[in-house]
């Protein structure tokens, strides 16, 4: 049976794969963002993360308003 720390890594993975894919089909940070944000809080193991709220001030202070910028915020979250 897998332990909680597992299945934190297994979803923040799912949630950033998703994220990034969005990206990479030309869509925008703002919809990389909100998928990332909806997957991390539909899990207990991710969900409230300290970061996601240090995202959404980098967000709205236009910090993460290129695909790459949103990118590299989301692969380095851990």
């Amino acid at each position: 049976m897998e332990d909680q720390i597992e299945l934190r890594e297994k979803h923040l993975k799912f949630s950033k794969e998703r994220a990034i894919k969005i990206l990479e089909k030309g869509g925008n940070p703002t919809d990389a963002w909100t998928s990332f944000l909806s997957d991390m809080n539909n899990n207990n193991e991710t969900r409230g993360h300290p970061a996601l709220q240090m995202g959404m001030m980098l967000m709205l202070g236009g910090g993460l308003s290129t695909a790459s910028e949103m990118k590299k915020f989301i692969e380095d979250f851990n």
